[in-house]
């Protein structure tokens, strides 16, 4: 009678577990924290991005050398390249003035074709393709050559990204040359001390550093 018992508290025991084992295993799984990395859905049903998002188009700077290609028109007219000046203009055909800086290629290609058609042209296609961006550093530094312009920068900075001054650099007239001409000359020795004398270097300048004579 006892070993009844005993096998019956077992089998009721047994079933108890399966009863268990079968039950978790039937929850449903929490859902995955992260999104696709395509296309598709989220957890909580949103669309989740399909691709890469798009990039902001690169502006256009002071500075900047552009080559301008009119094309669809009667005659050819030959591609002529453009520099955006001080002031931020560049100036083309018909000694037409457009606005250049802060603006994307393409907003500055309908503006300008806008400008010319149908008064000038009926047919216009613009193009425009930027220059490599670059400025130049001479004299008494240790790399000196042209350096590719990758944004902002300062004639202190310029001069460190070509090694630094040599013994002999006269840092107090450190020549800077536009690309418009206008020369300014840079004590760097105070520029250290008061930032506010680093001036900006744009796309097209020229940094000159002469050398000392004992």
């Amino acid at each position: 009678m006892k070993v009844r018992n005993l096998l019956g508290c077992c089998g009721a025991a047994c079933a108890l577990l399966l009863v268990g084992l079968f039950l978790s295993g039937c929850e449903t799984a929490p859902p995955d924290q992260f999104e696709p990395l395509g296309g598709g859905t989220t957890a909580s049903g949103t669309n989740a991005p399909s691709g890469p998002r798009p990039q902001t188009s690169e502006l256009i700077q002071l500075g900047d050398s552009l080559t301008i290609v009119f094309s669809d028109t009667p005659t050819l007219i030959p591609p002529f390249d453009a520099r955006v000046s001080e002031d931020g203009t560049i100036t083309l055909i018909e000694n037409m003035t457009f606005s250049a800086t802060n603006k994307n290629r393409g907003d500055l290609e309908k503006e300008i074709r806008k400008r010319y058609v149908p008064d000038y042209f009926v047919r216009l296609t613009v193009t425009i393709k930027p220059q490599d961006r670059l400025y130049f550093v001479d004299g008494e530094v240790k790399a000196p050559g042209r350096q590719i312009y990758i944004g902002p920068t300062t004639v202190l900075k310029a001069i460190a990204s070509c090694g630094g001054f040599t013994d002999y650099a006269k840092k107090t007239k450190v020549k800077l040359i536009h690309a418009d001409d206008r020369i300014q000359i840079i004590n760097c020795v105070k520029a250290l001390v008061e930032p506010r004398l680093d001036v900006e270097v744009f796309p097209g300048d020229k940094i000159n550093v002469p050398r000392r004579y004992f």
